[in-house]
C-alpha cells in the first residue's frame, strides 16, 4: 500500500500522508553539545540546532597548477582525462564506453562576488551542452572528443534507453533519436515532461536513471528554498524524486522529503535505488548532514519539517507533527555542508565494493569540509564501517581559502572512475596501476 497521495492540483499534496506502518525508521537519537556530536556513519549524535551561529567560508577557486592534480590511494594513479571546458558538471558512460560530459553552471546576478568566485576558476556564461569522449585504448586519454549536443538549458542528468538520448535540463526532459557510436545529435528531440525550473543555490540539477527492466526512468528535483521559506505553493514536485514512464508519463513521486538528491544510481547486489542528498543550511556548523540512502518507494525523509528521521526544524516547530514523525532516517551521513552531491557503485573488482561520493564542498561552514571523493564500503548492500577517503588534494591553502578545483560528478566507465571538476574545467581519470 502506499503511503501517500499526490495530485497536480493540490499544493504540495505530498504531504497528505494517510496510515503507514513503522517501516524501516530508526530510534530518534538524543541531540549532543557539540564536543560529542557526531556527523559521519550510519548512527550519529545530532548537534543542537543553532548551537553555533552560521557562518560563510567561500572558497576561491585557483585552478590546477601544471602537473599537479588530486591525489588517489596507493595502487591508484590520476591523470586528466579532458581540461580547458566550460563547467562539466556531470558524467554519463554509455554501454559502449562512450563518455558524455554536461557543462552547465549557475546563472545568478547580483550574487555575492566571494560566492560567485568559488563556483569557477573563470567567469563566464552556462554552456548548456554536452561533450563526447571516446578512448579507445583505454588509458585513460581520449582519442576522439567533440560536441555532442548544444542549445540545452542547464543540462545535467543524461540516459540512454532503448533508441533514445535523454537530457535532463532543469526546466524539462527531452528525448533524442539515438543509434549507438552517434557522435552528434544535430535533430531537435521532443519534450516528454516539464520540470519546475531553477531552486535554492544550485538545485538547478535534476538527474536521470532507468530501472533495470527499462519500464522505468527516476528524477531528481531538488528544493525551491533552503526550508520552504518562500512557501510550499512554489515546492511542488520539487525535494522529489520522481517516477514516470520512458515517453514521460504516469508520472508520480517515488519518494519526497529529499532537500536536493542530486547523485542518483541503483545499489549492483541488491537492485535498490540510492540518491545522495545535500541537506539545508544555516543550523549551524555540524548540522544538518548530508547524506546517501537507499530510497524507499513512498517514503518521506523530512524536508522541510524535519531532518534525520523525526527531528523537526526549529524554523518549522509545530507544523506537520504527525509528517514529522513519520520522517525515515538516512541510512549513512556524510558530513555537515560537504555537498555530498556526485554518487556512483563501483562497477569493476578493481575498485573496492561500496559507494563513491563527490563532496563539491562546503561554502557556509566555518572551517572547510568536503572538497573530495570518499568512499563508503558496502557488504550484502548495506554500509559497513566507516568512510573513506578516496580523491583528496583539492584544497590548496585553507588559511588563504584557496582551492585548485571541486570535484562534484563521480562515475565509472567499464575501465576506470571519473570525477567532474566543474569549479576547475577538468574532468579526471582515475585508473587502476
Amino acid at each position: 500500500m502506499r503511503c501517500f497521495s499526490f495530485s497536480f492540483l493540490v499544493v504540495f499534496s505530498i504531504f497528505s500522508f494517510f496510515s503507514c506502518g513503522e517501516g524501516n525508521r530508526k530510534k530518534k537519537e538524543p541531540l549532543a553539545d557539540q564536543d560529542a556530536a557526531t556527523e559521519y556513519g550510519t548512527f550519529i549524535q545530532l548537534a543542537e540546532p543553532l548551537a553555533t551561529a552560521p557562518q560563510n567560508k567561500y572558497a576561491k577557486v585557483i585552478g590546477w597548477p601544471e602537473g599537479r592534480t588530486p591525489i588517489a590511494p596507493s595502487g591508484y594513479k590520476v591523470i586528466k582525462f579532458a581540461a580547458d571546458l566550460n563547467s562539466p558538471r556531470n558524467i554519463y558512460v554509455g554501454l559502449n564506453g562512450d563518455v558524455f560530459v554536461a557543462q552547465s553552471r549557475t546563472e545568478r546576478t547580483g550574487e555575492d562576488p566571494d560566492k560567485a568566485a568559488a563556483r569557477n576558476v573563470k567567469a563566464g556564461k552556462s554552456a548548456n551542452s554536452i561533450l563526447i569522449y571516446r578512448d579507445t585504448d583505454k588509458d585513460g586519454t581520449p582519442d576522439f572528443e567533440g560536441e555532442f549536443l548544444n542549445g540545452l538549458k542547464q543540462p545535467f542528468g543524461m540516459l540512454i534507453l532503448a533508441d533514445y538520448f535523454y537530457v535532463a535540463n532543469t526546466d524539462e526532459i527531452r528525448r533524442y533519436p539515438y543509434k549507438e557510436g552517434d557522435k552528434k545529435i544535430n535533430s531537435k528531440g521532443e519534450k516528454i515532461l516539464d520540470l519546475p525550473a531553477g531552486g535554492y543555490n544550485n538545485h538547478w540539477t535534476r538527474n536521470l536513471t532507468a530501472s533495470k527492466d527499462g519500464s522505468k526512468i527516476y528524477v531528481t528535483v531538488g528544493s525551491g528554498s533552503n526550508v520552504a521559506e518562500n512557501g510550499l505553493e512554489n515546492e511542488k514536485r520539487r525535494a522529489n524524486i520522481l517516477e514516470i514512464n520512458p515517453d514521460g508519463s504516469g508520472e508520480r513521486i517515488y519518494a519526497a522529503g529529499l532537500r536536493n538528491p542530486v547523485g542518483i544510481d541503483f545499489e549492483p547486489h541488491t537492485g535498490v535505488l540510492w540518491t545522495a542528498v545535500n541537506e539545508r543550511d544555516q543550523l549551524g556548523d555540524m548540522i544538518v548532514p548530508d547524506y546517501i540512502t537507499g530510497v524507499q518507494e513512498d517514503g518521506f525523509y523530512g524536508w522541510p519539517f524535519a531532518y534525520w528521521g523525526p527531528n523537526p526544524d526549529p524554523r518549522l516547530e509545530g507544523r506537520e507533527e504527525e509528517l514529522v514523525q513519520k520522517t525515515l532516517v538516512p541510512d549513512f551521513a556524510l558530513g555537515s555542508h560537504t555537498a555530498s552531491l556526485g554518487l556512483s557503485f563501483n562497477k569493476s573488482d578493481k575498485y573496492q565494493e561500496g559507494a563513491y561520493v563527490g563532496q563539491h564542498g562546503s561554502w557556509n561552514r566555518s572551517e572547510f569540509v568536503g572538497y573530495k571523493v570518499v568512499f563508503v564500503p558496502f557488504s550484502n548492500g548495506k554500509p559497513v564501517g566507516e568512510h573513506e577517503d578516496f580523491l583528496t588534494g583539492f584544497i590548496a591553502n585553507a588559511k588563504k581559502n584557496e582551492v585548485y578545483g571541486r570535484p562534484v560528478g563521480v562515475t565509472f566507465s567499464p575501465d576506470y572512475m571519473l570525477v567532474a571538476d566543474d569549479a576547475a574545467n577538468v574532468v579526471w581519470a582515475v585508473l587502476p596501476e
